[in-house]
């Protein structure tokens, strides 16, 4: 049985209005190009409006804007930053309602988490822009007679192109703009063409602000064509990527032909290890809230369960029960706790893999299909005893799906765990503090979470390892990123 659908808003009704998609470029907004894209609800199919599309030549102008605003940006204190930024995250919590509306209209998740994500978004940029006033340099004593200081300090490694995708449309624009901003580098910006206007929002709160003329700028528009344009003009020299592994690799080799810096936090698929003698109950419901929140579409959402054999099958039961819970229908509607998939491309490759595991002996407990009717919604699915030959315990679903296989020996839950060449989250429950600490120190991840799925705080570094990424974004590693360091040597003169 599917989840009971919530009934669905009228998205033209005046407190759903979705605002006219803007391009921003120097200090002013472009209303309208010569091509455009039509941007839907993904709940309904119904259009929001039309996102005007940027010319190579408009893509080249918001470089060159960003190179002309990075020297005095750069000579700014970090005090005058901090104050234009921190008045810009005022009018982003000022404003929280209005953009969460707007998220939850173009990216589908429920209003209560949109609105949880500006709220964090707001409280990322402000972490970064404290840590930009304490980004110290150091002295290193001098070992040459006639030498008198030796200074190393930090240094805004300059303009930077910013590439963000559609699952979480404040949340990252807000860590990459957040440390670029507060290291002294200008930016420009591409989001999603399918979720712009939380960005849009974003540039529109730092417009408001007093943020100079070039300092940020915000363009669309085919996704490779941009990335080519921005990655070879000679204006930006750092690039910060959220997205697929494929994709990740591509722009790595633009960057490395152009000795240009380059953080990636690319894809995941989670692993979470459940041992003997953990609160069965407890655990199952953490799960299914961590895995189920934004539809599954988290590059850190749990979904390779290794359940020992002792409680298997009670968080199986658990498990399910939570997944038929969930109450599936526009993100708007009081009750929803699950939205649609962001596309029509996410639903149809979750139904494959799906598929593909039924197909080779997986155990379809519930879910497995998408719900009929308008918008892109699949039910909350959770599948068992997976063979290893099925594609999802290899590619990430991205979407509402989760499996459970058991295991015996801890050794080969390890295993694998680690048995991808994915490293940027991985999950560890159970009540054996000293049992965790040597567990989570073989898990192969940028990320590791001991009974809690709280990975991500505005505080801590956000990255993976092998093939999920390089670097980190958020905590103070994310803002080091957007530094070069440069040495000063003093002589007695």
């Amino acid at each position: 049985m599917l989840p009971e659908p919530a009934p669905v808003p009228d998205p033209a009704a005046p407190a759903a209005a979705y605002p006219a998609p803007r391009l921003y470029v120097d200090g002013a907004w472009i209303a309208s190009t010569a091509a455009t894209v039509r941007l839907t609800d993904p709940a309904t199919g119904e259009p929001l409006g039309e996102l005007p599309l940027a010319s190579d030549e408009q893509v080249l102008a918001a470089a060159a804007a960003a190179q002309r605003a990075q020297a005095e940006w750069a000579a700014s204190t970090p005090l005058a930053r901090f104050q234009v930024i921190s008045r810009a995250t005022a009018l982003l919590r000022e404003r929280a309602e209005a953009i969460a509306r707007v998220m939850t209209l173009e990216q589908g998740k429920p209003l209560s988490e949109s609105r949880r994500e500006v709220l964090l978004s707001a409280d990322i940029i402000e972490f970064l822009a404290e840590e930009g006033k304490r980004a110290y340099g150091r002295l290193v004593p001098p070992r040459t007679p006639g030498v008198v200081a030796q200074i190393v300090s930090p240094v805004p490694v300059g303009p930077a192109a910013l590439f963000t995708p559609w699952n979480f449309p404040l949340n990252l624009p807000a860590r990459k703009v957040g440390a670029a901003l507060a290291a002294g580098c200008t930016a420009v910006l591409k989001p999603s063409e399918e979720t712009p206007g939380s960005a849009i929002a974003l540039a529109g709160a730092f417009h408001d602000a007093g943020l100079p003329p070039g300092v940020l700028n915000l363009v669309c528009g085919a996704p490779a064509r941009i990335s080519e344009l921005l990655i070879s003009a000679p204006q930006i020299r750092k690039v910060s990527f959220t997205g697929s592994v494929p994709v990740g690799k591509s722009l790595g080799v633009l960057c490395a032909q152009r000795v240009k810096r380059y953080t990636a936090e690319l894809g995941g698929h989670a692993p979470v290890l459940v041992l003997p003698q953990v609160d069965v109950q407890g655990v199952a419901a953490l799960s299914v809230a961590a895995k189920y929140r934004n539809a599954g579409q988290i590059c850190t959402s749990p979904t390779r369960f290794f359940v020992h054999e002792s409680v298997a099958d009670g968080f199986i039961d658990a498990f399910a029960a939570g997944a038929a819970a969930q109450r599936l229908g526009h993100g708007l509607e009081p009750g929803t706790t699950m939205g649609p998939l962001s596309n029509a491309r996410r639903l149809a490759e979750v139904g494959a893999l799906v598929r593909d595991a039924v197909e080779r002996g997986a155990r379809l407990v519930c879910g497995g299909a998408p719900r009929p009717g308008p918008g892109h919604f699949y039910a909350p699915t959770l599948l068992a005893d997976v063979p290893a030959s099925a594609r999802i315990m290899r590619e990430e679903p991205f979407g509402p799906v989760a499996i459970v296989n058991r295991w015996t020996r801890l050794d080969d839950a390890i295993g694998l765990a680690n048995g991808l060449p994915y490293g940027l989250a991985a999950y560890l429950f159970t009540q054996d503090l000293g049992l965790a600490h040597r567990v989570a120190a073989r898990l192969e991840a940028g990320m590791v979470g001991v009974n809690q799925f709280g990975i991500s705080q505005p505080e801590t570094p956000f990255g993976g390892v092998k093939e999920s990424g390089l670097g980190s974004e958020s905590g103070s590693e994310g803002l080091a990123a957007y530094f070069d360091t440069k040495l000063v040597t003093i002589g007695a003169g």
